[in-house]
C-alpha cells in the first residue's frame, strides 16, 4: 500500500492518520518520540505492509515482473495499489469523494507537521499541492511517480522499467486489487488491521 491506500485503512479503522503517514520516515520504537495515538498509527501502517506483502494476490502479482524488475515489484504494486483506489474511489468509498477526503487528510496530518522529520515535511509540500492522491487514478502520473522515486535513489532505477511489468499486466493486477482490497476495507472497519 501507498500513501493513499494507508490513509484510507487508517480512516476506515479510526486510527491516526498523521501517524499511518508518517510511518515510512520512522525508525525503531516511535513511542520514544511521537504521541500515543501516532504511535497506534505508526504501527498500523507497519502491519498493514506486512499482511500485504503476504497476501496470495500480491505474491502472484509480484511474480510477474520481469527478472530485472522483480526485486522493485513490492515498491511498484504498492504504488499500483493506490492507482485502482483512486480511479475506483467512488464505488469503494461513496460516502466521501476522493477531493473531499483529500482535504480531510491533509488536514489531520498537518497537525504534526512542526514535529516531524524534514524529509516528511518535504514530501507534504508536494504530495498536497501537487494533488497526488487524487492524481494516482492517471497511469501516467503513476510512470511520473515511478520515474521520480528511481531519480532520488539510484539503487531503485529499475522502477523505470517496472512500468512495462505494469502495462503488461494491468487487468490482472486490477482483478487483484479488487480480490484483497475489499477484504482489507472489511478489516480496518473491524479495527482488525
Amino acid at each position: 500500500m501507498n500513501f493513499l491506500a494507508h490513509l484510507h485503512l487508517a480512516h476506515l479503522a479510526e486510527s491516526s492518520l498523521p501517524g499511518n503517514l508518517l510511518a515510512d520516515f520512522v525508525r525503531g520504537n516511535p513511542a520514544e518520540t511521537y504521541a500515543p495515538e501516532v504511535v497506534a498509527g505508526i504501527l498500523m501502517h507497519r502491519r498493514i505492509d506486512v499482511m500485504t506483502d503476504n497476501l496470495p494476490e500480491v505474491l502472484e502479482a509480484k511474480a510477474w515482473f520481469r527478472p530485472e524488475t522483480r526485486r522493485v515489484a513490492p515498491i511498484t504494486l504498492d504504488v499500483m495499489w493506490d492507482h485502482f483506489l483512486s480511479r475506483h474511489w467512488t464505488q469503494l468509498s461513496p460516502d466521501l469523494t476522493l477531493p473531499d477526503f483529500v482535504r480531510y487528510a491533509h488536514a489531520q496530518v498537518a497537525t504534526i507537521l512542526p514535529d516531524s522529520p524534514p524529509r516528511f515535511v518535504n514530501l507534504n509540500d508536494y504530495l498536497w499541492s501537487e494533488r497526488w492522491l487524487e492524481r494516482y487514478g492517471e497511469m501516467a502520473f503513476i510512470q511520473r511517480v515511478l520515474n521520480g522515486m528511481a531519480s532520488r535513489r539510484p539503487r531503485l532505477d529499475a522502477l523505470r522499467d517496472s512500468w512495462q511489468d505494469l502495462d503488461t499486466h494491468y487487468d490482472a493486477l486490477e482483478q487483484r486489487f479488487w480480490q484483497f482490497y475489499p477484504r482489507m476495507m472489511t478489516l480496518a472497519s473491524r479495527r482488525a488491521l
